[in-house]
C-alpha cells in the first residue's frame, strides 16, 4: 500500500480508503462488510468513511459494530463521519451547519461507531443559512475537546472553503485541512481547476468519491443499465444523470478498449488514474463484493503502467481536459 499525507497535515492515509455510502449498512449484509473491512485493513488501508445520512446512521452503526469486534489498535486506522443532512429527521434542528446540529451530529457519530474521538469530521455541504463564522467556530472547539482531530468539508467551491479559512486566520482558529469532492475522468473541474491555487495556500487534502464515476468506469452500463446497479437506487436521479452525461458511455466504451491493451480491468485503469494526480490524498473505493475489492487494489501497482504516453491516449479519449485559468 502506499500512504500519502492529508494535505498540509502530517497524517498519512492510504492511497485507497473505504467507504460505506450505499454499500455498509445498506446493499451489503453485516458479514460481507465485516469481510470487506478485514481484507481492506489487511492489505494496509488506513481509512474508513462514513456519514452520519448513510443508511440513516446504519452504516457508522454496522462499522462501529465491527471495529469493536475486531480489536485492531486505534493507533493502526482512521475513521471519519459528516455532518450536514442529519441521519433521517426532517426538523430544522436535525441538520445543517449550526453549532446544536454539529455537536449532536458528532456525539451521535462517536456513539453510533463506539469511538472516543473522530480523526476526520466534514461538513457535508455548505449551509447558506448558518454564518460561517459559527461552523468554523465550532469545528474548532470540537477539535479542543478532543471529539475531533482535523475537521473539513465536503463538495464546497474555493470561495467557501476560502472564506472559512479567512474566518481561522482572523480569530486564530484551527481551519479546514480537507475536501470531499467527486472526481473521475468524467468529472474533473473542482479537483484540477477550481482548487488548483488552494493546493498552493493552504495545502488543502483531497479525500475523492466515486472514482468509477458510478460504475460507469467500470464497463457496467457500457451493453445497457444492470437491474441490480446502485444508480437505480430511489433518491439517485441526480448522481444517475450526472454519471449518464452525454459522451460518458462512448468514452466508456474506448476505454475500454484501452484498459484491454494495457492487460488491465476497466476499474483500475479508472482508479490508477485518479491516483496518478499527486493532489489526491486518498481515493474512496465503494465496493460491494471482495473480489471487486481485491482487484481495485491492484491500481496501486497500476500507476507504474500510466506512462506520459498512456496518459496521452486517456487525454484523447476523455477529450474534456480544462484550461487553467490565467492570473
Amino acid at each position: 500500500m502506499e500512504y500519502r499525507r492529508l494535505g498540509k497535515s502530517g497524517l498519512q492515509l492510504s492511497a485507497l480508503s473505504l467507504g460505506s455510502w450505499l454499500t455498509i449498512g445498506e446493499r451489503n449484509s453485516d458479514s460481507i462488510a465485516e469481510e470487506l473491512m478485514t481484507v481492506a485493513y489487511e492489505k494496509g488501508i488506513n481509512f474508513f468513511d462514513s456519514a452520519e445520512s448513510y443508511a440513516n446512521g446504519k452504516s457508522e452503526m454496522v462499522m462501529g459494530n465491527i471495529l469493536k469486534k475486531k480489536q485492531w489498535q486505534r493507533d493502526t486506522y482512521i475513521v471519519s463521519s459528516k455532518a450536514f443532512f442529519g441521519s433521517g429527521g426532517e426538523l430544522p434542528t436535525q441538520k445543517g451547519l449550526h453549532r446544536k446540529h454539529l455537536v449532536e451530529a458528532c456525539n451521535g457519530a462517536l456513539k453510533r461507531l463506539q469511538l472516543d474521538y473522530l480523526d476526520l469530521f466534514f461538513c457535508h455541504r455548505p449551509d447558506k443559512q448558518t454564518p460561517i463564522e459559527e461552523t468554523v467556530w465550532t469545528m474548532h472547539n470540537l477539535i479542543v475537546q478532543g471529539k475531533i482531530l482535523y475537521w473539513g468539508t465536503s463538495e464546497w467551491s474555493a470561495q467557501e472553503i476560502t472564506e472559512a479559512h479567512m474566518v481561522a486566520q482572523r480569530y486564530h482558529l484551527i481551519g479546514p485541512v480537507m475536501e470531499q469532492p467527486q472526481y473521475n475522468m468524467l468529472v474533473r473541474h473542482r479537483v484540477e481547476v477550481e482548487y488548483n491555487q488552494l493546493y498552493k495556500t493552504v495545502g488543502l487534502g483531497t479525500t475523492v468519491w466515486s472514482p468509477l464515476a458510478s460504475g460507469v468506469l467500470s464497463g457496467k452500463y457500457n451493453d445497457g443499465f444492470p437491474t441490480d446497479a446502485r444508480l437505480g437506487g430511489e433518491g439517485l436521479d441526480w448522481l444517475k444523470e450526472r454519471s449518464f452525461a452525454e459522451g460518458n458511455i462512448p468514452r466508456a466504451k474506448k476505454l475500454a478498449t484501452l484498459s484491454k491493451e494495457l492487460g488491465m480491468s476497466m476499474p483500475v485503469l479508472a482508479l490508477a488514474w485518479c491516483l496518478k494526480n499527486p493532489n489526491v490524498s486518498t481515493v474512496i473505493l465503494g465496493a460491494s463484493k471482495v473480489e471487486q475489492l481485491r482487484e481495485n487494489l491492484k491500481s496501486i501497482e497500476a500507476q507504474t503502467q500510466l506512462t506520459a504516453e498512456v496518459m496521452e491516449k486517456i487525454e484523447s479519449v476523455l477529450d474534456n481536459k480544462l484550461k487553467q485559468p490565467q492570473f
